[in-house]
């Protein structure tokens, strides 16, 4: 039987795509068969070689699912593209990020400094890989596994930028009733404030509670990001509901800051935070 051409339009089947208008998982997918079919291997001998299933191999091909960076290097090596798909592996990345999210996901990953505030759920660079999956599989309408499972590793992969050196600073400013819901159960929501503590003992961390206890909170309009990049750009991250807005212009972003400052004076400083989350740890 002869194989589809480059041409062919394969039928994804439903609720596989990662994500509509998901371009780049396309072209990737396209040069990847490109380059498997110019070194005359078969996809059934290809996944051999590299340990995936045929099934596996067509999805990453037909653009259907994001391909990790480790069967990239892999197939560039084994088919001699030359580095070409190599070069694809950070857009490839970004695009396992739901649509509305893959600007941010990029200034993210640059920035020098970060500065959150969250008082919906446990922010994504804090979020252990149990408390995302149940964030995930709480959406509604609900979203079908393999796409949970792309989202939780991109939320995952988001969490290298600790790894960086020299790593951004970074605030959180949270509030406590979101410290307080047991989304997953009390299992994960234990874990997760075990990872909060850990977060906290970075030197390039700082992590705040605003206590529902207090009269005074800047924040009730819903969570934000601030970003400064390495050219010293200052840049806002708004989202709700699955709509974001990426602010450049000097005045909103201005007026964020000047919400993140309020919201921080207002919150347990860092040290009275992490001795707040054990005392809640606690009584779990």
């Amino acid at each position: 039987m002869n194989e589809p051409t480059l041409d062919d339009e394969e039928d994804p089947g439903p609720g596989t795509a990662p994500d509509p208008g998901s371009g780049m998982l396309r072209v990737f997918g396209r040069q990847l068969k490109r380059f498997r079919i110019r070194a005359g291997i078969e996809r059934p001998d290809f996944g051999d070689r590299l340990g995936y299933s045929v099934s596996t191999i067509a999805a990453y091909e037909q653009g259907r699912r994001v391909p990790p960076p480790r069967f990239i290097d892999q197939a560039d090596d084994m088919l001699d593209a030359g580095g070409v798909l190599k070069e694809m592996k950070e857009e490839v990345a970004r695009a396992q990020f739901p649509a509305f999210f893959r600007d941010a996901a990029k200034l993210e990953a640059e920035a020098v400094e970060l500065h959150v505030y969250a008082n919906q759920a446990i922010p994504g660079l804090l979020q252990t890989e149990e408390y995302a999956r149940a964030v995930f599989g709480m959406m509604r309408p609900p979203l079908d596994e393999e796409t949970i499972e792309q989202r939780v590793a991109a939320r995952l992969m988001r969490q290298e930028v600790f790894a960086k050196h020299p790593a951004p600073l970074m605030s959180f400013v949270v509030d406590e009733s979101v410290l307080r819901r047991p989304i997953g159960g009390k299992t994960v929501l234990r874990g997760q404030l075990e990872q909060i503590l850990l977060a906290g003992q970075r030197r390039t961390v700082e992590i705040q509670v605003m206590p529902l206890g207090s009269e005074e909170n800047a924040g009730l309009a819903g969570p934000f990001t601030l970003i400064e990049t390495r050219e010293g750009r200052r840049i806002a991250y708004v989202e709700v509901q699955n709509v974001s807005h990426v602010h450049v212009e000097r005045r909103p972003v201005w007026g964020l800051e000047i919400k993140y400052g309020i919201l921080r004076a207002q919150a347990l400083t860092p040290r009275a935070s992490l001795g707040y989350v054990e005392k809640l740890l606690g009584e779990l």
